[in-house]
Parts: C-alpha cells; sequence; structure tokens
C-alpha cells in the first residue's frame, strides 16, 4: 500500500506556514477536533457523511493517486483538449477523487488560489461533489473533490446508450441541484461559474450533484463562461460579471436540456413558450411518458430564471419551493431511474478463513477488538526496534512510563487517557511500536473518530507491512467511514496475512 508516504498526511489550515507542500510522516496529521468540525461545516441539514476534512495535498500524493497525471485517468468531457482537464484518481488511503488540473499560472498568486479553495472547501453538501482539496507546487494549481463515477447529466442526456433519462429522474435532478444553489447562497457562496449539463454529476448510488469546481474560476481573470455566447445571461455580456442571478438564468438553461434532451438556445425556447408550442419542445424519447401539468410547471419556471432583468428571475429557494412538490417517485431509487447498476455494499465475509480477530472486525465488534488487543499484548513487536544502549538509558524510562500508563488507562477501558498517553510514547520517537498505533486506532474509533483511527492502523502498517491487524483495523476505520467496498477488499488482505502466517510466514 506504500502507506508511509499516505496521503492522509495532509497540512490543514491550523499550521503555521499554509502554502509550502507537506512532506511525508514529518507532517503532525490535523487533530481531531479539526477534522470533525471540518466534515460537518455547513452541513446545513444536508449530510455529508464520510466526507474528509478539506487539507493541502502534496504534488507526489496526487501524481501517485493519477499514474503521474496519465493520459488513461483523463475524464474531461474534452479529454486532454479541455482548458483544464480533469482526472480521476485513487489515493492510498483507497478514496477514489477527482483532480483538476489548471494550465499553467492561471492562478499567478498561491495565496489567492489557496484562499479561494478554502472558502469553497468549507461547503459540505450531499447535493455537492465535495471539494476536499488542493494543492500549490510552482507553477501547479490543482483542486481535489470527491469523484462521481456515473458520468455527468450531458453525457445522459445527450449521449445515452441504452435509456434515457426517465422524467421522475429529470425531476429529480432539478430540485437536487436546486438545492445545492440554495444551500450555497445561505452559506454565503451564491456564485456559479458556467452552470450547464457537464456540471451536474452522478455519484455511486446514481444521485446527482453539482460539481464543486464551478465555484471557483478556470483563472483568476479568467471568463467565467465558456459555453456558447447564446447561453450566456445578458448582464455578463455587458459587463462581464457573475451574479448570483446569472446563476439562475443559467439554472433555466438546464431546466431547458431536462426538458428537451437537446441543447436548444434560450431565446429560441422562449419564443416556442410564448407561443404555447411546449409539446414541441419536450423530448421525444420520453414518448410521452411525463405529466403535462409538472412540465408546464417547470417552463414556466425556466422562463422566470431566463428573463432579461436579473431582478426577475426568482431566488434559490424559489427553485426549491416551485420543483419540490412535483416529485413524485420519491421511493425509487436514483440508480433505478437511470438503469445503472446498483452499488453494491462490500461482502460480509472476507474470502478466506477468518480468526477471532477477523471475526470481530467483520462485524464492527469494537469491545471484542479491544478484548483482543488486550490479551494479545505486545507480542507482535518483536524485532521492530533496535535501540542503543544510549537510546535505552536517557529516554525508554519516561517513554516507556508513558506506554504502560497508556495500557492501563486501555485495559480499563479509559480511551482518552489511553491516546494521550500512547500520543506522549509515540512523539518520543525513539521507538516505534505497530501494537501502540493499533491500540490508539481503535481508542480513535471508540471515540467515533475514524479518519485519525484509519491514519493510526496504516501507520501500523508502515511499521510493520505484513501485519495482519494493521489491516484489520483499517478495515474497520474505512468501514465507518462508509468505504465499504475498501473495507471488504482490507478485510480479504488480512485474512491472507494470516492464512500466510499459518504456513510458516510472519503475520498475525
Amino acid at each position: 500500500m506504500g502507506c508511509c508516504q499516505s496521503s492522509l498526511f495532509k497540512r490543514t489550515r491550523s499550521d503555521k506556514d499554509r502554502y509550502p507542500q507537506t512532506t511525508g510522516l514529518n507532517h503532525t496529521p490535523p487533530s481531531n477536533g479539526t477534522d470533525a468540525a471540518a466534515a460537518g461545516v455547513g452541513d446545513g441539514g444536508g449530510g455529508a457523511g464520510g466526507v474528509p476534512a478539506f487539507s493541502e495535498f502534496s504534488l507526489a500524493d496526487l501524481k501517485a493517486a493519477t499514474n503521474n497525471f496519465s493520459s488513461d485517468f483523463i475524464v474531461s468531457e474534452s479529454g486532454e483538449k479541455a482548458p483544464n482537464v480533469v482526472y480521476k484518481g485513487r489515493l492510498q488511503n483507497r478514496r477514489w477523487i477527482a483532480v483538476k488540473k489548471f494550465t499553467k499560472l492561471a492562478w499567478p498568486d498561491p495565496k489567492q488560489f489557496a484562499d479561494e479553495a478554502w472558502g469553497v472547501g468549507k461547503l459540505r453538501h450531499r447535493r455537492l461533489a465535495n471539494l476536499i482539496g488542493y494543492c500549490c507546487d510552482g507553477d501547479e494549481r490543482l483542486l481535489v473533490a470527491e469523484y462521481m463515477p456515473n458520468d455527468t447529466l450531458a453525457k445522459h442526456l445527450f449521449h445515452w446508450e441504452n435509456q434515457t433519462i426517465e422524467w421522475a429522474m429529470r425531476l429529480r435532478v432539478a430540485l437536487y441541484i436546486a438545492e445545492a444553489l440554495d444551500y450555497c447562497s445561505a452559506e454565503g457562496r451564491p456564485l456559479y461559474h458556467d452552470l450547464n449539463a457537464y456540471r451536474v454529476l452522478f455519484d455511486e448510488n446514481g444521485d446527482p450533484r453539482l460539481s464543486c469546481f464551478g465555484m471557483m474560476k478556470n483563472s483568476r481573470d479568467g471568463k467565467s463562461y465558456s459555453t456558447n455566447l447564446a447561453y450566456t445571461p445578458p448582464e455578463y455580456l455587458r459587463n462581464g460579471r457573475v451574479t448570483p442571478e446569472s446563476v439562475i438564468f443559467s439554472f433555466g438553461t438546464v431546466l431547458l436540456d431536462l426538458l428537451s434532451g437537446k441543447h436548444i438556445p434560450p431565446s429560441h425556447a422562449l419564443d416556442m413558450i410564448r407561443g404555447k408550442n411546449i409539446p414541441l419542445l419536450m423530448d421525444s424519447h420520453l414518448e410521452g411518458n411525463f405529466s403535462t401539468e409538472e412540465a408546464t410547471v417547470v417552463f414556466e419556471l425556466a422562463s422566470q430564471c431566463l428573463q432579461y432583468e436579473p431582478r426577475e428571475r426568482p431566488s434559490p429557494r424559489n427553485l426549491v419551493e416551485t420543483l419540490a412538490p412535483l416529485q413524485n417517485k420519491p421511493d425509487v431509487p436514483s440508480y433505478v431511474m437511470l438503469g445503472i447498476p446498483k452499488h453494491e455494499e462490500a461482502p460480509p465475509t472476507p474470502q478466506h478463513p477468518l480468526s477471532p480477530m477477523g471475526d470481530a472486525c467483520t462485524r464492527m465488534d469494537l469491545t471484542a477488538i479491544h478484548q483482543i488487543l488486550v490479551m494479545t499484548h505486545y507480542k507482535d513487536d518483536e524485532g521492530t526496534n533496535e535501540l542503543s544502549f544510549q537510546e535505552w538509558t536517557q529516554q525508554m524510562r519516561d517513554m516507556l512510563e508513558a506506554r504502560k500508563r497508556g495500557d492501563l488507562a486501555f485495559r480499563d477501558k479509559d480511551f482518552k487517557t489511553a491516546i494521550d498517553c500512547y500520543s506522549q510514547f509515540i512523539d518520543v520517537g525513539t521507538m516505534v511500536s505497530p501494537t501502540v498505533y493499533a491500540r490508539r486506532s481503535l481508542c480513535y474509533l471508540l471515540c467515533d473518530q475514524p479518519d485519525t483511527a484509519l491514519r493510526d492502523a496504516m501507520q501500523a502498517q508502515c511499521v510493520y507491512p505484513d501485519w495482519s491487524t494493521a489491516f484489520y483495523m483499517q478495515a474497520v476505520a474505512l468501514a465507518k467511514l462508509d468505504m465499504h467496498k475498501d473495507a471488504a477488499d482490507m478485510l480479504n488482505e488480512a485474512a491472507a496475512l494470516e492464512e500466510k502466517r499459518q504456513r510458516g510466514g510472519r503475520g498475525s
């Protein structure tokens, strides 16, 4: 897994020096309070569980995640010809990401780019493909977001292969994007640059989300709209500025896309609406399977959004209030309506035979894991440390005393004290113990801090690469983070290591 250079060890804004790059394990991980707070910032009841805290990535991490920005990893609709290429990648904690790589010097001032990224990174909502990090390194400017695996609205509307999007799903897309805009507006980020069908992405469950990349311009002084001028808000053509009302105009063009299945210039569509030619505007691929009453409401809303005078357009809250009552299949999952495969949860058990530790991790039984770690004590630490006589005499007494206090607190289930004591032991750095990392990982899990627990489990693997317990603890943390497929993979790796040990290799 190569976890010793893990991208989990990233710089947070609380660091004294925000902009130089983080390197390896010399950086102290963010405090647990930072992770918890950032994951819930601005949630507004929207929910964004499992989204990591926003932070700075090193360029090395992102190169590793994207195979050195290989063309095979490009997911931009225009491929390498896109003005700012987007790659998919996989971090060493196994999380999939999307990386937007700006052209060189698009943002000459790294501080300005970082400040903009941090502003967007505070947003957290289930209707957004949330921004989770950025990178400034030399001329490189990169944004990192959650990866959405099921293509764009443009692909499903304009370039579909097996089936077109059914009417109820189109209404859901409209509502979800309206909810995203309403949330962003309420959080003081009402501007969105070049909202169009390519900015609407579908997650692993087929739910539509608004790409966070549109919250930032493509360059500090660049244009906010890359689409044809026929789709550009009239006030932007007059003064070159994006306003909250400009975003509503662009939302109106997306509504037209959803209604017609085509990219119709707003002026042409408005002429047809005024002429009562609504049936001619509707997507023929729907084959009449839609409600005329609902379609009329959406057409009227689109017409309001596309008004020439910005002040005559509805607010994001008005959009939500109009679209919410139209939802007519609330219990049908999005992946069913899109006709894509169901996102499978991880299998409950790995393919290999399970030890008591493996069984406890599969069941997410933290109490049983605690009992096993207490009984195992430090038998797996043998051979992981080579200390000089000087190191023994100068530092071992205090360090082992801290570990002893941690062991007592761990045994007595005083997990916060155990974290403090084990941290004292680890911070000295003279002696490295995979067991201490595994124990502190469990403590973090029991304190509902799975991000930090995953870091410690990965550190345990760094110290002892073939130790199945380190993999098991990663599996539990990944499952707590709702990364169930990765958790199942990790359980299988751990069980395979145990089998190897039983055949004569070291590991437990």
